[in-house]
């Protein structure tokens, strides 16, 4: 079954396989707010600039071929960590045009400063050469570790067995495969073994274990936050297999599929609470709660019929509140109360963006505040505490902004074709985010 139509990212030419980190670059200039599908579309020569005052920390990456899904990788470098500069390490695999030109890598993000604050009036050549000096020690800087894989990656999840950093790889060519990345964040600390690594060793990295039992691709990939090494897989064929983890560093990969879902398995979340229950959403619009201590026939505890108006893309689970968060093809937002699954309707819906959500994830910290992303090329921040004070009169003077979702909290533009986004675990605040135009790291300053 093929993938659903408009996932795919595509490029016009591939791009050699080079590492190109940019930073801060906007211009600067009299501006006016723009949201897309509210007021005059951008005429043709207009440009959305960025506002620079609006982030504490912004900064993109090029990789080359663009990445359809990444994952952060938990380091050993602290946990809370708000000090500037920042460090931050990420797995992520291609979709090139070229099914043996694709690449899994590690990236190595550092030396990331925050946004400079705008320059003094009056300010003098000495203060100007001294702004130079410090720009050049203020670039940031990537590393990547790279390994060959014949076809494009769908989507990639990181996790730690004991020590062992491992990655789960679902591609186009049917298989889910899982690898070591010991190796690979080693040498990206290290510009020599790098060196060393690329020349001589990268085309001998294979997987340790892979499951072709899909019989075709899929994108629905979670691994448990509670039992180390537990694995779900999803299929476009309708299909989700549960890997057990065996000693030995193998796993059991149950042939019985969990049925339920009558179209393709778009997503996947275990529990952060309950060590055997996990939510699927799907084609079908449906969104589903299972138990895997049951038969996989008779695993579904709850469902959704008709969560959204068409495929449910994504979901994510709270780690915080008995909440579920689920994005459709219908642009929609809905928070759904567990609680209060049985009976199908969401303790709230939000429509800000105008194209199918193609990602959404709670805050790790903040139990009331989420981030999504659109085909509508937004990434928007939202906040479920927020009330808007009718004191403060802000909707009387500007019409425009007047039915906004009060929720709503931030909205990032100037991305082309957002596929997946992530908040930093280790780093409050900090966003990530891969698109056709490459990754974008950054912080705002509403959270």
């Amino acid at each position: 079954m093929a993938a659903r139509k408009g996932r795919r990212l595509t490029c016009e030419s591939e791009e050699p396989m080079e590492a190109d980190f940019g930073g801060d670059d906007g211009a600067k200039g009299p501006t006016q707010v723009y949201l897309p599908g509210r007021g005059p579309p951008l005429r043709e020569g207009e440009e959305l600039v960025m506002d620079e005052e609006a982030y504490v920390l912004y900064h993109r990456a090029q990789t080359g071929a663009p990445c359809l899904s990444f994952d952060i990788i938990r380091d050993h470098l602290g946990d809370n960590r708000t000090e500037l500069p920042l460090s931050l390490y990420l797995f992520a695999g291609t979709q090139a045009e070229r099914a043996q030109s694709n690449r899994l890598m590690v990236l190595r993000m550092h030396n990331l400063h925050g946004t400079k604050p705008p320059p003094s009036e009056g300010s003098d050549e000495d203060e100007e050469e001294e702004d130079e000096e410090d720009e050049e020690e203020r670039k940031p800087q990537l590393e990547l570790a790279m390994v060959p894989h014949y076809g494009g990656i769908n989507r990639v999840r990181v996790t730690w067995l004991a020590e062992e950093p491992v990655a789960a790889v679902w591609s186009e060519k049917g298989q889910v495969e899982v690898y070591a990345l010991r190796r690979l964040l080693q040498v990206v600390d290290d510009e020599q073994a790098l060196a060393t690594f690329l020349r001589d060793e990268q085309a001998r990295v294979k997987p340790v274990f892979s499951f072709s039992g899909h019989m075709g691709e899929g994108f629905a990939l979670d691994w448990s936050p509670r039992v180390p090494g537990r694995l779900l897989t999803g299929d476009c064929q309708k299909n989700i297999h549960l890997w057990m983890p065996q000693d030995g560093g193998t796993w059991q990969v149950d042939q019985r599929p969990f049925a339920g879902h009558t179209r393709s398995v778009e997503d996947l979340q275990w529990s952060p609470t309950e060590d055997t229950v996990f939510a699927s959403c799907s084609a079908d619009a449906s969104i589903r709660i299972w138990d895997i201590r049951a038969a996989p026939s008779k695993a579904c505890m709850l469902t959704t019929a008709a969560a959204h108006c068409g495929d449910v893309n994504v979901i994510s689970w709270s780690r915080r509140e008995p909440f579920l968060l689920s994005g459709g093809d219908d642009g929609a937002l809905k928070i759904w109360d567990l609680r209060q699954f049985k009976d199908g309707t969401p303790v709230a819906t939000f429509k800000q963006h105008i194209a199918p959500i193609t990602s959404v994830e709670w805050h790790p910290q903040d139990g009331g505040v989420f981030a999504a992303s659109g085909a509508d090329n937004q990434i928007t921040q939202w906040d479920l505490a927020v009330e808007r004070d009718p004191a403060a009169g802000e909707a009387e003077t500007d019409p425009g902004l007047a039915d906004l979702p009060q929720q709503l909290l931030f909205v990032h533009q100037g991305e082309t074709d957002l596929k997946e986004l992530h908040w930093h675990p280790q780093c409050p605040g900090l966003l990530i985010s891969t698109a056709l135009s490459g990754f974008t790291v950054f912080r705002t300053i509403s959270v």
